[in-house]
């Protein structure tokens, strides 16, 4: 009868969205998404759930790496288009959000120690992943890079946490306002990685941190692991309620909407034209007008101020 805790082989798990494998006292995620650079669905999500668990299970693993397929990308964050079913349907991303949020503390509380492969592109919810681990490696030609304030989003499911414990608040707002690309040396630099080799080096680097946390003693690399979390804990736990929440509600927004449109037709977004509006008390919350209006003829209700017509029934307003 097997134990309710025992691990699996790695072969058993059937994955679609991502690769897992066991080897001696290592377990590696692979992000397999490579056709749209590693992006993370609610499917890749849930079966990282799973394979998390598993690595918690196992006592014969040591170390955890977290890397992405083929060499573009490490991870580019969300799915922008599976984000599009959210503007439907606002309250699933309520429920998105618990699956990512969980896989952040999985990681944070495996009881052994992660590491960060980053063998491409960092873009977004992919460096969350990566400041959620514990230690990354670079290969010496990929960049990091968050773009929320740019595309409509906002990263506050990590990033915002983390990264003024990690690089220091003034270079926290630098990454975060400006959006621009951080290289792998400036990476390095700012302690946003630990190590940066060689893209031909980079899985002997990888190999060789892993044998060195190997060799440490497990109860006390994991207590260590758990203090050294304290502060992140702190912030991760007065936060992120409210950061699920304010994008659950902020996904619908206008400027969402545009932004995300833009960058799908892989377009800017019209800056200009969103601060017009607000400039000029346009009601850029609404782009149809506040839903103020009632129809006479057939009684429906919240219907946009600017509207000339009833959308239902076609009576004039």
């Amino acid at each position: 009868m097997p134990r309710p805790y025992s691990a699996r082989p790695a072969s058993d798990f059937d994955f679609q969205f991502i690769r897992y494998a066991k080897a001696g006292y290592r377990a590696t995620i692979t992000f397999n998404r490579p056709e749209v650079h590693n992006c993370v669905n609610g499917p890749l999500l849930r079966e990282m759930l799973t394979a998390l668990r598993d690595v918690l299970y196992d006592d014969a693993i040591a170390v955890l790496v977290l890397t992405g397929a083929g060499e573009r990308a490490f991870c580019a964050g969300a799915d922008l288009k599976e984000q599009q079913q959210f503007l439907e349907r606002p309250r699933d991303y309520y429920k998105w959000m618990a699956d990512f949020i969980e896989c952040h503390e999985r990681l944070r509380n495996l009881g052994k120690p992660s590491l960060a492969r980053l063998n491409g592109l960092v873009v977004g919810g992919g460096n969350e992943f990566n400041l959620s681990c514990d230690l990354a490696v670079a290969a010496d030609d990929i960049y990091i890079r968050h773009v929320g304030p740019s595309h409509g989003s906002v990263p506050a499911a990590g990033a915002t946490q983390f990264l003024p414990l990690v690089v220091g608040d003034r270079r926290a707002r630098e990454i975060l306002f400006l959006n621009e690309a951080i290289p792998a040396r400036q990476a390095l630099e700012w302690g946003l990685v630990n190590q940066v080799v060689p893209r031909a080096e980079l899985d002997a680097a990888v190999d060789a941190l892993c044998g060195k946390l190997y060799r440490k003693l497990p109860e006390a690399l994991r207590y260590t692991r758990q203090q050294t979390n304290a502060w992140r804990d702190f912030i991760w736990g007065m936060t992120i309620g409210h950061a699920r929440d304010w994008l659950t509600l902020h996904n619908t927004a206008p400027e969402t909407q545009q932004a995300e449109r833009a960058f799908l037709n892989k377009q800017p977004p019209d800056y200009a034209g969103v601060r017009r509006a607000w400039a000029e008390d346009a009601h850029p919350e609404y782009p149809w007008g506040a839903p103020v209006r009632d129809c006479p003829r057939c009684g429906a209700q919240g219907l946009p101020a600017d509207f000339a017509f009833c959308g239902r029934c076609g009576q004039a307003l």
